[in-house]
């Protein structure tokens, strides 16, 4: 007799075997997936209204969460859209008996109100101001005349930018320090007629920081610096500035601390601007933030008028305000920023 043996089957096939139930599986969930967005895409059509209680977190899977929440994004645009419309043709229809507009709640109109907000008609406040430092050049005294200087060993950006500002401010010059201490210039620019100090301290490069210091009795400020913009990296810039005096604008300078530093940045420029040269500097304070923007008025017909930003720009945050001339070891602070104090209430704004 012949014995029989049993030969086994290849252990490769069924591997094989394996992985084609394995192909045919995933092929089966890709096709319920596809099935399961095409239906997602056709319940959230923008034309069809979600529920109450619809929640876009519960769902689990992350492409058909995003989907629904675009999809509810563009519902809730086109629904302002229709309500906007709605309101302007009732607005329309009443005519002058339309109800005045809705204002917006933001942060500025939801101020918190500040004890020490200056009233333009206060006799106290008229009083400091006909008495403080900056008296003498509000009453025609003295003219501005300016000493623009760096940190020590400034760098290219930091000098050029010293360069446009003198070209700002008239009467300015630019001196470098050359490793003078600023104690040691101060009586030096007292001696020669000048009445502010401006330092303009640099970090990697950049410059970072303002010290404006008023001659010869102070007070003396001190800035960070950010945002700077030269006039070449400002799209559709004028012409370069002329030497006509500017005129100065200090928007919402309200609290004493604001209006004392309203009154720093006044006393940097005459007070007779020439109106023929069409030039403005803006500072403009926003939640305690200091814009400086130059720029020069166009007048394209009678009724129409444009402006063109000359530069350069940057933006102001007070750091300190200190009582006379630079010291930065024994000079008495009027005001310090203490940060996690005063930033506490996003609604508060020191100046």
């Amino acid at each position: 007799k012949m014995d029989v043996t049993e030969v086994p089957t290849d252990q490769g096939s069924k591997s094989k075997k394996k992985k084609k139930s394995m192909k045919a599986k995933t092929k089966v969930k890709n096709t319920e997936v596809k099935e399961e967005s095409s239906a997602a895409e056709n319940q959230a059509d923008p034309t069809t209204s979600f529920p109450a209680t619809f929640s876009v977190s519960e769902i689990k899977n992350k492409q058909r969460r995003h989907l629904m929440f675009m999809k509810l994004k563009q519902e809730k645009r086109k629904q302002k859209l229709q309500l906007k419309k709605k309101r302007r043709k009732e607005r329309e229809a009443l005519g002058d008996k339309a109800p005045p507009k809705e204002v917006p709640k933001t942060i500025e109109n939801q101020r918190v109100f500040d004890e020490t907000t200056v009233d333009p008609e206060d006799e106290e406040v008229a009083f400091d101001e006909g008495t403080d430092e900056f008296s003498a050049y509000f009453n025609g005294l003295t003219n501005p005349k300016v000493l623009i200087t760096t940190s020590d060993r400034p760098r290219g950006r930091t000098v050029r930018f010293c360069e446009q500002l003198a070209s700002v401010i008239p009467n300015a010059h630019v001196y470098y320090r050359r490793g003078l201490a600023l104690k040691r210039i101060i009586p030096q620019c007292v001696a020669r007629d000048f009445t502010y100090m401006m330092v303009i301290n640099q970090d990697r490069l950049m410059p970072n920081g303002l010290v404006l210091c008023h001659l010869p009795d102070g007070p003396t400020a001190h800035f960070k610096v950010s945002s700077v913009r030269l006039r070449k990296e400002i799209k559709r810039r004028g012409k370069e500035p002329t030497e006509h005096y500017p005129e100065v604008i200090l928007n919402n300078f309200t609290t004493r601390l604001g209006h004392s530093i309203g009154r720093l940045f006044a006393a940097l420029f005459p007070q007779n601007p020439q109106f023929v040269g069409r030039q403005v500097a803006t500072f403009h304070n926003q939640r305690d933030f200091i814009f400086f923007r130059f720029h020069r008025y166009i007048f394209k017909n009678e009724k129409k008028v444009g402006i063109q930003e000359l530069g350069p720009r940057f933006t102001l945050k007070l750091r300190s305000l200190q009582k006379g001339t630079f010291d930065s070891k024994y000079g008495e602070y009027e005001w310090v920023l203490k940060r996690h104090e005063m930033d506490a209430c996003r609604r508060k704004f020191q100046l």
